[in-house]
């Protein structure tokens, strides 16, 4: 039987978690099948990541997708049209051909992305099995270790406090489900803890709680007490994960903690965070210093790489080349894989790949807008990438990722495998 070909591209606007437009793509082949996919979009972004096409002009604030969906509808469906469904590198090779471009700027990286993640999805259902499983190509596929926002700072959450995410992984856990549900103890319990202090403001964008903090510190202190208060034990079955997003706030060679009153150089920073570390069962940093400070980053993995995972997102935009030459300056054991950093599925894969080969652990992410897609979960599965960062543990483009893990756990059923924290 030949194999199915694409025989049409649709694009179309859709509306994110932020109520921001987006690109949904959806693939048709010629024996009916279909797949679709949706673009996420980021609020802090790193400078060497794809780039999103927006509209500009008064619509939407500028953010307006339509020059991104006339490229799906165009350009990308002229180029792609015919081509086999099977063959996914050679559907993003004609994607990254047709932009011409390092980071995705004339199509747009919303667009490649949605068409990419479209194709994969088409591929699955044109073979009859589960993403997950067509994507792990009979290899190893595990629940990934989820990472989860408690409290949202930063660009996520109205700059009240200068850090960006205070996350927790559940490193006792011993499966994806038991993982959840520690996960959502001490989500629940954060929220009263903020509550009784009458310091509790709303949601952020990643469905974090909002609070309102005298220090970046106190986060932390409220998280280490929502951990007990869950009846959880730190160190034990609850770590501590910190995402900085140091470039959010450096400028001038200095980094400005707003809600500290405090200006540091890199190494001061440093120094913080590995104060921090000795203070409280952190277990993970990501970005801990901006995302051009080369020096600052090698430094703190030679400080730190030996007890903690440093990841690097904004550093790294999951790109293979930046990961290879992060590794041989000895900067991060860890990278962050956002899809749409990338711009298509194969250039997110070689990042994965790269860190692999550097024996670095991989972390797939979302993104602070995002929709009802679940083919990050997937990814995380059927790549065998051992962690997953969605968010937190509410609002449901949140919601909709956890629970597709839950479902494929239960598909996998004894057969199924469980990444736990420490084994990769």
């Amino acid at each position: 039987m030949a194999e199915p070909r694409i025989e049409r591209i649709l694009g179309r606007r859709v509306w994110d978690s932020r109520g921001r437009p987006t690109v949904e793509a959806e693939i048709v082949l010629d024996n009916g099948v279909r797949g679709r996919a949706i673009a996420p979009a980021g609020a802090s972004t790193g400078t060497h990541e794809a780039v999103e096409l927006r509209d500009g002009g008064a619509a939407f604030d500028g953010l307006g997708v339509d020059r991104a969906v006339a490229s799906v509808n165009g350009e990308i469906a002229a180029a792609l049209g015919s081509m086999p469904i099977g063959d996914q590198r050679a559907i993003d090779r004609r994607l990254i051909e047709l932009d011409g471009t390092p980071t995705k700027v004339r199509l747009g990286g919303n667009a490649t992305i949605a068409v990419s993640m479209a194709a994969l999805h088409a591929a699955a259902a044109a073979v009859g099995e589960p993403l997950w499983r067509m994507l792990a190509e009979g290899g190893t596929a595990r629940l990934p270790m989820p990472m989860v926002q408690i409290f949202g700072g930063g660009a996520h959450a109205g700059r009240r406090v200068d850090i960006q995410d205070f996350l927790i992984i559940p490193v006792g856990a011993t499966s994806f489900d038991e993982a959840l549900t520690m996960a959502a103890r001490v989500y629940q319990a954060a929220g009263k803890v903020m509550a009784d202090r009458g310091r509790l403001r709303g949601v952020a964008d990643e469905g974090g709680w909002w609070p309102e903090f005298t220090s970046n510190a106190e986060a932390l202190d409220r998280l280490l007490e929502a951990i007990e208060r869950a009846g959880l034990l730190p160190e034990d079955e609850i770590g501590i994960a910190i995402d900085v997003a140091a470039s959010q706030f450096h400028g001038g060679g200095r980094y400005r903690l707003a809600v500290d009153g405090a200006e540091l150089e890199s190494e001061a920073l440093i120094e913080l965070l590995t104060g921090w570390c000795a203070r409280y069962p952190i277990v993970s940093i990501e970005d801990p210093v901006a995302e051009d400070d080369d020096g600052g980053m090698t430094f703190f993995t030679s400080t730190l790489g030996h007890r903690i995972q440093i990841i690097g997102d904004d550093y790294l935009v999951t790109s293979a080349a930046r990961v290879a030459a992060a590794a041989a300056r000895g900067a991060c054991n860890a990278v962050l894989l956002k899809p749409n950093q990338a711009g298509t599925v194969t250039e997110t894969k070689a990042a994965l790949a790269a860190a692999r080969n550097a024996g670095w652990r991989t972390v797939v992410s979302a993104r602070s807008g995002e929709t009802e897609d679940v083919t990050i979960v997937h990814l995380a599965v059927g790549w065998n990438a051992g962690q997953l960062k969605v968010g937190s543990f509410a609002r449901s483009e949140r919601m909709a990722k956890w629970n597709e893990g839950l479902r494929i756990e239960a598909a996998m059923g004894t057969a199924g495998g469980f990444a736990r924290w420490g084994t990769g």
